[in-house]
């Protein structure tokens, strides 16, 4: 017994010194740095300027789960600095001060601090090295349409149906962002229903009036885009956008089923985001089907190039 307890004693003093010394050495290693920098309005109001590199984990862990597979997060990485990169290019004389916030007003982004809360001390550094990796090993690269950084949308899951043509959503076209296959295996993986009362409903809308049970015609979709989804819908005699709808009603999607009754509106969702641009459960699904990440950002940005920043010319080069 003596001797068993020297021995646990001696690997209890090596782990001590050693696990310390490798963290340190391993977080020494990770550190990025880059020549861009990018000025970041934090919660408290107050701009932090970041390396564009450094700013790129935080984004990359606030947008993507992290257990997603190398090559999802890595493809999350390169649309992320693209919207940096476009967000940075266009300082004017109207700057406000900074190029991004931490919502999703621009991009969402977290602190080292916020990572350890969000995985807990040990999955941390699994997940922390994993987004670090995705963000180094793409270091630069951002992608680009007709000589110009592209507008990298990007969204959680576009479910059932294929992903959304831009001026669909937002009536301003690009090339590159067009009905495409999710690439998603489960494509009911987010379907939620969604219960309106008159009164809710009539509050949702900021209607002043006085609420009256449905009817059949108060509630109808107009017309849909080519994938599938509502476009434009008339509730209660008024027409809304499917996306201005979804943000008054709080709805997961536009990819909606109606169930109408007197006393209330029933409306089921499938999937999770506006639908444009990089579905991130289907790049997650397309990476662990073997796809790199630049053939999964060429299945959502068709027509795109990936081409590296330069510091000299202030833009990109081949």
């Amino acid at each position: 017994m003596k001797k068993e307890g020297i021995t646990i004693l001696v690997l209890s003093l090596i782990i001590i010194l050693l696990i310390p010394s490798t963290i340190m050495r391993w977080q020494k290693g990770e550190t990025l740095t880059g020549d861009f920098e990018i000025r970041v309005k934090m919660p408290n109001d107050k701009v932090e300027t970041l390396a564009l590199e450094e700013y790129l984990v935080g984004v990359v862990a606030a947008e993507m789960p992290a257990e997603f597979n190398l090559e999802a997060l890595k493809a999350q990485a390169v649309a992320a600095r693209t919207f940096a990169a476009k967000r940075i290019s266009q300082r004017s004389v109207s700057d406000p001060g900074y190029d991004v916030d931490t919502t999703v007003l621009t991009q969402a982004w977290i602190s080292d601090a916020q990572m350890k809360v969000k995985w807990g001390w040990w999955a941390y550094w699994r997940y922390h090295g994993q987004i670090v990796n995705s963000v180094q090993s793409t270091k630069g690269q951002v992608l680009v349409a007709n000589g110009q950084y592209i507008d990298a949308y990007y969204h959680s899951s576009s479910g059932r149906k294929s992903t959304e043509r831009a001026e669909e959503v937002w009536s301003s076209a690009r090339t590159y962002l067009q009905n495409v296959d999710s690439g998603e295996v489960n494509q009911t993986r987010f379907v939620k229903t969604y219960v309106f009362t008159p009164s809710t409903l009539y509050q949702k809308l900021g209607l002043t009036i006085a609420p009256k049970a449905f009817i059949a015609t108060d509630f109808v979709i107009s017309s849909q885009t080519a994938a599938g989804r509502a476009k434009d819908v008339r509730v209660l005699g008024k027409v809304y956008s499917a996306a201005q709808l979804r943000t008054l009603l709080g709805l997961a999607s536009t990819d909606i089923e109606l169930s109408i009754k007197p006393e209330e509106i029933q409306i089921k969702t499938y999937g999770n985001g506006h639908a444009v641009g990089m579905s991130q459960y289907g790049a997650n699904d397309l990476g662990k089907a073997g796809s790199s990440y630049q053939e999964i950002l060429s299945h959502f940005y068709p027509g795109t190039q990936i081409l590296s920043l330069s510091k000299e010319s202030g833009s990109t080069n081949a």
